[in-house]
């Protein structure tokens, strides 16, 4: 039987700390005939969102953070990498194109491709100069849902970090952040300055 597809996601780990039974960073895609919770609560609030204002919310958040600055860790000619105000683990990013419209992945130009390939080594270079280690990560992309009506959508990239302190201290959700709501251990603007203060282009290991 053919079973229709409703979410596609892929997604990447990298590092035993994240549970990788696999040295190497590896990624997979999972095709969906269902809408995994996140994804629907970010459908929802991103529909509700539009339906309000007429404009997406993802979108209108970029360009607030843009005006701001100070959360802003990378920023490529397509694309731009942040701390979001919400992140509950300490280095986490959001990655959003600089275009709007952008709902999924087939959607991107070769030009935003190879710019992704330039900002992404920029900010996974940082990760790994600032605690002189292999950052570890998990990492994957929300893309639209499939069906028609999806103008509310903006293609965006988690990355989720468990480092805190040090290359083998990393944040524990637990008490009452497990039982209640998760607390930072650094503001959001703390952690895009530290980031930004690690080299984006000199590797530690070379």
């Amino acid at each position: 039987a053919v079973v229709s597809t409703q979410s596609t996601g892929v997604f990447e780990n990298k590092g035993a700390m994240v549970g990788c039974s696999n040295a190497h960073p590896h990624g997979q895609i999972w095709a969906c005939s269902f809408l995994p919770y996140l994804v629907q609560q970010e459908d929802h609030f991103q529909r509700e969102y539009y339906g309000r204002k007429g404009s997406r919310l993802l979108w209108d958040y970029l360009q607030k953070e843009l005006q701001k600055r100070d959360r802003i860790v990378e920023e490529g000619e397509s694309w731009v990498a942040m701390v979001p105000f919400w992140a509950k683990w300490p280095f986490e990013l959001l990655v959003l194109p600089k275009r709007d419209n952008v709902r999924r992945l087939r959607d991107l130009t070769s030009d935003e491709i190879s710019d992704l390939a330039r900002t992404m080594k920029r900010y996974l270079t940082r990760y790994d100069n600032l605690f002189s280690c292999s950052f570890p990560y998990s990492m994957g992309w929300h893309e639209a849902p499939n069906g028609s009506e999806m103008d509310h959508w903006t293609l965006h990239a988690h990355y989720y970090p468990p480092l805190l302190r040090s290359a083998t201290v990393k944040k524990h959700i637990a008490g009452f952040e497990m039982l209640a709501e998760c607390q930072r251990d650094l503001t959001a603007e703390s952690a895009a300055e530290r980031l930004r203060a690690a080299d984006p282009e000199n590797h530690f290991s070379t």
